[in-house]
């Protein structure tokens, strides 16, 4: 595990599996439709069983299909986390079309909504790397940079942690935390 400290929050790097994570909630990286999907979406939907299901047809029904960057939250059902936060990636598109903007909004309003039901504890997915196509080291930095400025900003969680499946994207987060804590230095 790699981590630092941003303020009085704690970010933590860390390989793993998502639905397994002891936090208050975690991130999907789902689509617009909220019905559930492959990679991490379909993998939270399958171990939190059929109760975010029937959340996310409620909340579409209610609102129609979730944009990109924004998000929503849901019960965990039989997760370990209590809540789900469901935010929509951009599709990369080769960056010049809005791109870095939707993903840093995944983040930040992700750790809104976590704020808004006093989540202290948060484990985010490398959201849009997947299918999504975005480059995993131009993700890492946006993400990383979007949550410190939220963290510095006065969001009251206390722990952001980036769970990743592969040994590449977590050296690639890594990277990028060296890079955020070698500016905060100077």
């Amino acid at each position: 595990m790699t981590a630092c400290l941003v303020g009085s929050a704690r970010i933590e790097l860390v390989r793993g599996d998502i639905t397994q994570q002891d936090t208050d909630a975690i991130v999907n990286a789902a689509n617009s439709s909220l019905m559930g999907g492959g990679g991490v979406d379909g993998a939270i939907h399958r171990a939190g069983g059929p109760a975010i299901l029937a959340a996310c047809r409620a909340i579409r029904e209610q609102r129609g299909p979730l944009p990109p960057g924004e998000a929503v939250i849901t019960t965990g059902g039989m997760l370990p986390a209590r809540y789900v936060i469901h935010t929509v990636g951009p599709i990369w598109r080769g960056g010049q079309s809005g791109e870095p903007d939707t993903l840093a909004r995944c983040y930040t309003n992700s750790l809104a909504v976590a704020a808004s039901h006093s989540v202290k504890r948060v484990a985010f997915p490398s959201i849009s790397t997947g299918a999504y196509g975005y480059p995993i080291d131009r993700a890492a930095s946006a993400a990383l940079n979007s949550v410190r400025d939220a963290l510095l900003a006065g969001s009251p969680v206390e722990l952001v942690r980036w769970v990743l499946f592969g040994e590449n994207d977590l050296a690639v987060y890594c990277q990028a935390l060296e890079r955020l804590v070698s500016q905060a230095r100077t």
